[in-house]
């Protein structure tokens, strides 16, 4: 069999709806992509070697807290939601309460899960532009997420996002980051997954 590469140039504000983004992702399987609540397809660039292992990492600690405890689901970058406000988002880590996974339909399940996650991480690469970002972490709020993580490895920042509460920002990494309530007993070591961090 001969494999080819394709070449995928999406036009600047491209729309579309949910069924056309459904059959496109179908239609590209290796792509990562994004659809906002106003339609906009974003096709996303994959992320350099190191951003990936730090990922893998990052999700690497939280399905090892979530096997121990059995309290939801862990979701890695390649996972795609579908908000409440009609968004369809990918996060860098996800993870869903297991009541909340449990009340969907085994449809819902193979598909875009139809909920915005209980917590989110998003790991600022080279090419994330950090305003976008930031409004993405404020849209995960907006619908329904409880915490979230924005970590910069480059400026050795983190920004802790709460409903309700202004955004908490530490200008240098703390030795870990805990859960909270919403991930009991996790704590995550920054110290050990970006200690090559430039």
């Amino acid at each position: 069999m001969v494999s080819s590469s394709l070449s995928v140039k999406v036009p600047h504000g491209l729309t579309v709806t949910e069924e056309q983004f459904r059959q496109f992702v179908a239609a590209n399987p290796d792509l990562r992509m994004e659809r906002t609540a106003q339609g906009k397809l974003i096709v996303m660039s994959p992320t350099g070697s190191e951003g990936g292992n730090r990922n893998a990492e990052l999700t690497t600690d939280f399905g090892i807290w979530n096997r121990q405890t059995q309290l939801g689901k862990v979701f890695d970058s390649s996972t795609g939601f579908r908000l409440p406000n009609g968004a369809t988002r990918s996060l860098d880590v996800s993870w869903v309460k297991q009541e909340r996974w449990n009340a969907l339909t085994p449809e819902q399940r193979r598909g875009f899960a139809p909920l915005c996650p209980d917590f989110v991480l998003e790991l600022l690469s080279e090419t994330d532009d950090i305003d976008e970002t930031r409004a993405k972490m404020q849209e995960y709020l907006d619908n329904g997420c409880r915490l979230g993580w924005l970590i910069d490895p480059k400026t050795k920042t983190v920004e802790i996002y709460r409903p309700n509460q202004a955004v908490e920002a530490i200008a240098q990494f703390p030795n870990t980051l805990s859960g909270e309530s919403v991930l009991p007993g996790f704590e995550l070591s920054l110290q050990t997954i970006f200690a090559d961090a430039e």
